[in-house]
Order: structure tokens, then C-alpha cells, then sequence
């Protein structure tokens, strides 16, 4: 059987299907409670890197040429996530205000795993559905980033991200030896308004203004807020508070997943704001099996930025001599960030390798390093 013909099957797409596995868990913690909360990150964790070392890595790659009709049963589990995870985050806002057999503590736990749904789930997916030309994809990605208050991300990864990767434009890249966390509120910080500064100049050479009704930032905002009027009408204030916190941990891993992916890879500046183009290797990349049936092959990064338009089931994945590879997958990786001296220690040796072997005629990487270089022509 030719590998066209295999990755039509429907049991070759359902490894993918990982993600329904937390809905279930997440009903159990909100209608038995006690140990049960802690059920739903250790599923998107701690099980996810298990499978991990047991199966070890697929550096398997699909045919590119496989046509879309071909990719029916990959595709419907990211256009149905978002009914999935409105029911989840909005069901369990209305369950936990209107019971009392649950904790606060509790309580926290369980919505820091609907975080982990929509983080590790919702804004994955929506990352591939915005990525799309299909409307009714778009729309879907766009309603699952409302669920999280991060609808700017749409803009900002496809208008920034994508074109600046690498450079000091792209707020999303982690310099080298930079702690996530002074990362995380820089971006915090940075990208809105860098998201809100792309679209302006997107507009402007249209001829229109900010106020122009095809400004997409209208869209997020009225999607915003009409999640936070359901989760008060639901759940008042308390409803409102989950589903901010929630929103707030769906951040946090996102985030988490960008320092992971460029910490410290950066373009070549060629002079007078001109630099390379995106290659490779210029995203960490990772095969590990099970995670990226979790993250829907999200960490084949280096094919993502090298052809962004490549469907999830189709990416491909690269030698360590083609790409920089990570010793393991997400979970494990974005938990090391959170302690940045282990994140150093075990990444920073990695980077500096990647310098020597792709780029020994630079000395001074200083500029790099504090992204000070100047900013890529026509970005500002």
C-alpha cells in the first residue's frame, strides 16, 4: 500500500483524535471531585511523555502531494474542537456555580485542566484552522481564540510571526539565555500591539483606516465579549473568574510552546534591515510520536515556517543535519522552561552548536542576543 493510500485511512488519523480522551476526564473531576481534578493535566503531561519514550519517534513523512479530499478524518477533529470545548468550558461554568460538592481547591484544579484543554487543545487547533484559506475554518479558529481572550494571536502570528520570524520584530521569538518568564510578559506586553501596529499598516495600503469594518480586531473583540456575557450569565462573577483563569492558563502554555520553539535561533542580518529567508533552521523541530499526536504534528515546526500553508497531516519532519532537533517533546521541554536554569543548561549548549555549525562567520552574536539588530525593512 503506498503511503497516499495509507494516510487516507480512517485508523491512521485517529491517533490524532488524542484530545477527545480529556473531555471525559474533565467530567469526572467536575462530578466526582477529589483526586480526580489532577486527572487532566497529568493526561496532557505526564501520560502524553510516557508514550513518548515508549514509542519512541516517527520520522515517517507523507506524501506532499496527497490531496485534501484525502485528509477528511484529520480535518473534522479540528472543525468540530470548538462545539467540544464551548460545551466543556460553558458546561462546567454552569455545574460548578451551581453545586456545592466541590472545593475551591478543587475547583482551581479543575478549571487549570479546562486550561490545559483549551491551551494545549484549543489554541493548537485554531493555530490550524486561521492558517487555512476556508472561511468556515477561519471563523472556527477565531471562535476558539475567543474562548481564551487571545484573539489578537490571529493576526499577530500570521501578519508578524511568520514574516519576522527569527528577527527583533517578531516579539515571539526568545532570545538566547532569556528566562521564560521575562519572555512571557514581554510578549504579553508586545504582541497586541504589535498585532494591532500590522494591521494598521495592512489597512493603510488599502487606503482604509483603523475604523474600517474589515479591521479583524472588531471580530475578536465582539467574540470576546459576547464569552464573557455568557460565562456571567451562567456562572456570575465566579462563572466570569473561571473562565478569565482558565483563558489565563490557555495563555500561559501557548506562550510556553513559542519560547520552546525558536529559543535563541535567529535569521542572519544581512545589513540595511535585510535578513534570510526562513529555513529550517530556524524552528526547533521534534518527532517524538505521542505528543505530536496530541499537538497534531505541531512540532514539526521547521516544516510549518518553511511551507505555512502545509496541512498538520502532511508536515514533514528533518535530520539533525537539515533542522535543530529538541531531546523531547513539548510536555517535557515546556516544563523545563518554567525553571530556567535547567532550561539553560540543557538548551544553551544546543544553540551555540547551532551558531558554530550554520553560521562560524559570525563573532558577535551580542546583537542577537539583546535584539538590537535593526529592525527588517518595510516591518515598521
Amino acid at each position: 500500500m503506498s503511503t497516499r493510500e495509507e494516510i487516507r485511512r480512517p485508523a491512521r488519523a485517529l491517533p490524532f483524535w488524542l484530545s477527545l480522551g480529556m473531555v471525559p476526564l474533565a467530567v469526572l473531576g467536575a462530578t466526582v471531585g477529589g483526586w480526580t481534578v489532577v486527572l487532566l493535566p497529568i493526561y496532557g503531561w505526564v501520560a502524553v511523555t510516557v508514550l513518548d519514550a515508549i514509542l519512541g519517534r516517527n520520522e515517517d513523512n507523507p506524501d506532499v502531494e496527497t490531496p485534501e479530499a484525502d485528509l477528511f478524518w484529520y480535518r473534522l477533529i479540528t472543525m468540530i474542537w470548538f462545539p467540544v470545548q464551548f460545551v466543556t468550558i460553558f458546561g462546567l461554568i454552569w455545574w460548578v456555580t451551581h453545586t456545592d460538592h466541590l472545593g475551591a481547591l478543587e475547583t482551581i484544579v479543575l478549571f487549570f485542566g479546562v486550561g490545559v484543554i483549551s491551551g494545549t487543545v484549543g489554541i493548537v487547533y485554531s493555530h490550524e484552522l486561521f492558517h487555512q484559506k476556508n472561511k468556515l475554518e477561519i471563523a472556527l479558529g477565531d471562535l476558539l481564540l475567543s474562548t481564551v481572550f487571545y484573539g489578537h494571536f490571529h493576526t499577530e502570528h500570521l501578519l508578524v510571526h511568520h514574516w519576522y520570524v527569527g528577527t527583533p520584530r517578531d516579539a515571539a521569538t526568545a532570545r538566547y539565555n532569556e528566562g521564560f518568564h521575562h519572555f512571557f510578559w514581554r510578549v504579553l506586553r508586545d504582541c497586541p500591539r504589535s498585532a494591532w501596529h500590522a494591521e494598521k499598516l495592512l489597512l493603510a495600503r488599502a487606503g482604509r483606516s483603523m475604523w474600517h469594518r474589515s479591521n479583524p480586531f472588531w471580530r475578536y473583540g465582539a467574540l470576546q465579549l459576547a464569552m464573557i456575557a455568557l460565562a456571567i450569565y451562567l456562572g456570575g462573577w465566579v462563572g466570569l473568574a473561571l473562565f478569565v483563569f482558565q483563558g489565563f492558563i490557555a495563555i500561559w502554555q501557548l506562550e510556553l510552546t513559542n519560547y520552546v520553539e525558536h529559543y535563541g535561533l535567529t535569521r542572519e542580518h544581512k545589513g540595511e534591515g535585510k535578513y534570510e529567508h526562513v529555513l529550517p533552521r530556524h524552528s526547533w523541530n521534534a518527532s517524538h510520536m505521542a505528543s505530536n499526536w496530541l499537538l497534531i504534528n505541531l512540532q514539526r515546526h521547521s516544516d510549518h515556517h518553511y511551507k505555512p500553508d502545509r496541512r498538520f497531516p502532511l508536515l514533514q519532519t528533518y535530520t539533525d543535519e537539515e533542522a535543530p532537533q529538541l531531546p523531547y517533546g513539548y510536555p517535557v521541554m515546556t516544563t523545563l522552561a518554567m525553571v530556567p536554569p535547567l532550561w539553560r543548561r540543557r538548551m544553551n549548549p544546543r544553540v551555540r552548536a547551532w551558531r558554530k555549525k550554520y553560521y562560524p562567520e559570525i563573532i558577535d552574536w551580542a546583537a542577537y542576543n539583546t535584539g538590537t539588530n535593526p529592525m527588517p525593512a518595510g516591518s515598521v
